[in-house]
């Protein structure tokens, strides 16, 4: 660290103890050279006129309007609360309460939701007074309003409030036939049913808009209303589909040659390939982008140096200056200062060989965020400098501006900000060896993440977000904290229980992520299952640390325990990647049980005897990671696979939907499959046998090859509730949910559709008892590619799901499956033994012995 950059941060630190005006100039004079009264000069005063007249409560008002669309809130405030006396001294009732409205908006920018709450409320009572006549103008301003309200609503986490208040207006616009703001309302709302989980509503609402924006000549409002689809649509996880509205928006932008559409079109596309992995394609959208408006030039230089940060270092520095001076071109407003954090924050991962020059970009964002009154920018200015510190390794001043950023978003009850910053403190408190602390604000954030489950998908777009990078750490490290022996002691039962339930929130977490919205919590504990309904299960939870693999046994009516194998996170990562891809070999059986006995030893061994001694036939694991992709059924202790001694199931949280045996339930089976080539795959020719024998043990309904439409699916599903359904088609499982798919005849059908299709039936009142995906397998190449199985059995709400994590002979898969319906059926066994003596049949086939035949079937769910 060269003394120049020690001696411009002592200076900071000093400087951020003064006052907030004198440390505004200050940052300026020592990370800019500039003098005081310059910058001073900068934020001149707005000249406000005041004079009470209708004309001039209209000039503010559009003063008011240019100051809110520069992103200049604070000054818009001030404008339109002059407009707002000055319409009031007149009798002005209709330009009152619109700028009310308007009020509102500027209120919400800021983040201040009181203010807000009380100016949209005014807004509304001011056009309900007693003595107004009905007219068309009132009519309007007033569905108006309800836009902003709902708008304030969601923001407030009041989804169903909010669709409330926006059908409301839907209605005024009808009978205005207003079909400019009728469309832009039908889009509100389709963000207000996702966030209600009423996705299929979602998706029928967007593609009514799609249909009406496409029938209307093109102009900004088709170019920005399908940019404003395709925006959500990516969101949403239908990453094809916001793809081809995008190009849509595109089109439309260069029929009305509008710069600014175009630059924003290409922004958005480039936003969606780079979601795509399509990395090639996000690059020249982003260039493109950055030739048109200043407005959105900035914004795709950014993402495209957030793509060349960690594989292209070099080619990332070539850009810096190029997006340095066109930062510096832009006027003052909230963009300007997000475009400087997220330029900082993409320094900071260069390295600290940018310390000084991030400083300066830091210091200017902050200025601007405070002469703004932007309290949000303000604190993702300061927290981002606290970051800057840390990574210098200055932990007190550090820790002193992580606070400073913490108390402005819990001010501003601003969640989304606050954890970030609580994640920060704790990673410095750690630092300092404040374990109590760190943990107090892990505990914070985790907490606040919780809160805003679904949220997270939408966490402040003008700032660089990653689940990857900046939620699913949080969750990691306090998981290493918890278990962490303090003052030479193991850690407590508290800590371990906490442990796993920061384990359960990450998964959730991540299906949350994985479908772009918060998935259905289910029903009942692990823990109660395991002690009261089956004490002779044992689960074990299984997390990556970035320096060892931590296991936590639970074991029927005994205190939790927990153990570790210390290794480095790349090694155990790539041991489990090499395993998977041996265990599909056939010729690398001896390598296969070296890796898989390495594993056994991380995950059984140590707990082994324990749970011998505790007479348990089935073991449930919650698995982490790479992990996922590993058939514990596989696992070697020297002498025997571990499904030769126990029934293993899966569970992708710590809950299930209220366990209950199949044998207490009426069976019946809708069984579909493909045993003919379609789109691209070959054919399964031992389908037919399987659906034959499924429908010789259970009563079925039975759709092969033609039959199987999505449509005929659908069809079956809504005419009477199966206990079960079975799918024998090719599928695909990936972290994804646009690339986690099954075949149907037709087409493939996506997790999405899948879901909607499976829960068609009476609402589904009552779960699936049974899901069978008996063809699929988990995509090539990708190592979180078992998420997309865990989110598939999550999502069809089903107790228990069966499938394989690859493909394999589809003769073996048919006597796999014809084994367990068998066992299941006519020896009445739960449905993990019946799966594991389905298993051992094949094991002790000559023909089939290799774990490749008998291994990728997993139980995921309800075991019994």
């Amino acid at each position: 660290m060269s003394r120049k950059w020690l001696a411009w941060m002592n200076q900071t630190r000093r400087l951020l103890h003064r006052q907030a005006t004198i440390l505004l100039a200050a940052l300026f004079l020592v990370g800019m050279g500039l003098p005081i009264a310059a910058q001073q000069a900068m934020v001149s005063p707005v000249a406000l006129q005041t004079t009470q007249t209708r004309s001039d409560a209209n000039v503010l008002d559009q003063q008011g309007r240019q100051r809110y669309a520069a992103g200049q809130y604070a000054e818009a405030i001030t404008l339109w609360q002059l407009a707002i006396a000055a319409f009031q001294s007149t009798g002005n009732r209709f330009g009152q309460a619109q700028t009310l409205s308007n009020l509102s908006l500027s209120y919400q920018q800021l983040g201040n939701w009181t203010d807000a709450d009380a100016a949209i409320q005014e807004a509304v009572m001011a056009l309900d007074s007693p003595g107004l006549p009905e007219s068309t103008e009132r009519s309007q301003i007033l569905a108006q309003a309800w836009d902003v309200q709902g708008r304030l609503q969601l923001s407030r986490g009041n989804a169903e409030a909010a669709l409330t208040t926006w059908r409301q207006a839907a209605e005024v616009y009808t009978q205005l036939d207003d079909q400019t703001r009728f469309t832009r309302n039908q889009m509100n709302q389709a963000q207000a049913l996702q966030a209600l989980g009423l996705y299929s509503q979602a998706q029928q609402q967007l593609t009514a808009v799609t249909q009406t924006l496409q029938n209307q000549p093109d102009s900004a409002l088709t170019a920005i209303g399908l940019r404003s689809l395709g925006n959500v649509l990516r969101a949403t996880g239908n990453l094809a589909g916001s793809r081809q509205v995008l190009q849509q928006s595109l089109e439309a932008a260069t029929a009305i040659n509008s710069p600014q559409e175009t630059g924003e079109a290409l922004l958005s596309l480039g936003n969606t390939a780079a979601a795509q992995q399509d990395i090639a394609a996000a690059i020249g959208f982003y260039q493109q982008a950055s030739t048109h408006a200043i407005l959105t030039a900035v914004p795709a230089q950014l993402r495209h140096l957030d793509l060349l940060l960690d594989d292209q270092p070099e080619a990332a520095r070539l850009l810096l200056p190029q997006i340095q001076t066109q930062i510096d071109r832009l006027p003052l407003s909230r963009t300007a200062v997000y475009a400087r954090i997220d330029y900082a924050q993409s320094l900071l991962k260069l390295d600290n060989q940018n310390a000084e020059q991030t400083a300066q970009v830091l210091a200017i964002a902050l200025q601007q965020a405070r002469s703004l009154q932007d309290a949000r920018a303000e604190s993702y200015a300061i927290g981002t400098l606290g970051n800057l510190y840390e990574q210098t390794q200055q932990w007190t001043e550090a820790t002193t501006l992580t606070q400073q950023a913490l108390a402005i978003a819990q001010k501003l009850d601003a969640t989304d900000i606050a954890y970030q910053w609580q994640w920060q403190l704790g990673r410095l408190l750690r630092q300092q060896q404040d374990m109590t602390g760190a943990i107090a604000a892990y505990e914070q954030a985790v907490k606040n993440l919780q809160a805003i489950r679904y949220d997270l998908v939408n966490v402040n777009p003008d700032v660089q977000f990653s689940f990857r990078d900046k939620v699913e750490p949080v969750y990691r490290q306090l998981v290493d904290l918890l278990l962490q022996p303090h003052h030479g002691l193991e850690p407590s039962q508290d800590n371990i229980r906490q442990a796993r339930n920061t384990i359960e929130a990450l998964q959730l977490a991540e299906l949350d992520n994985f479908f772009r919205a918060a998935c259905l919590a289910p029903k009942q504990q692990l823990d109660a299952v395991v002690d009261q309904a089956d004490p002779t299960a044992a689960v074990l939870y299984a997390m990556i640390l970035s320096d060892r693999v931590e296991v936590i046994l639970k074991l029927p009516q005994r205190p939790l325990r927990h153990y570790a194998t210390f290794l480095p996170q790349n090694q155990v990562e790539e041991t489990l990647e090499s395993l998977r891809r041996n265990i599909a070999e056939p010729d690398a059986l001896r390598q296969t049980q070296i890796q898989a006995q390495q594993v056994y030893n991380w995950l059984i061994q140590p707990g082994a005897a324990a749970i011998a001694q505790s007479t348990i036939k089935t073991l449930v694991f919650v698995l982490d990671g790479r992990l996922r992709n590993i058939p514990m059924a596989a696992l070697y202790d020297g002498h025997q696979y571990l499904i030769e001694k126990y029934a293993v199931a899966l569970s992708p949280s710590l809950q299930l939907f209220e366990p209950k045996p199949l044998q207490s339930i009426q069976l019946n089976a809708l069984a579909v499959g493909l045993d003919q080539p379609r789109h691209g795959f070959s054919r399964l020719p031992h389908v037919r046998n399987e659906l034959e024998q499924i429908q010789s043990e259970v009563q079925s309904q039975v759709l092969l090859n033609q039959q199987f439409t999505t449509q005929a699916f659908q069809s079956e599903m809504n005419l009477q509730p199966f206990s079960i359904v079975h799918l024998a088609t090719h599928g695909q499982f990936s972290s994804a949910a646009d690339k986690t798919f099954v075949l149907a005849w037709d087409k493939p059908i996506n997790v999405n559709e899948l879901n909607t299709l499976l829960r068609s039936r009476d609402q589904q009142r009552q779960p699936l008892e049974l899901l069978v995906l008996s063809a699929c397998e988990t995509a090539a190449g990708d190592q979180r590619a078992a998420l997309g199985l865990a989110g598939v059995a999550i999502r069809a709400g089903a107790r228990s799901t069966i499938a394989s994590l690859w493909s394999v002979n589809d003769e073996s898969t048919a006597l796999v499956m014809n084994q367990f319906y068998q066992t299941l059926i006519n020896q009445a066994q739960p449905k993990a033994e019946a799966l594991r003596h389905a298993q051992l049949a094949l094991l002790k086939s000559p023909e089939y012995q290799l774990p490749i035949f008998w291994a990728p079937y997993v139980l995921i769910g309800n075991w019994l």
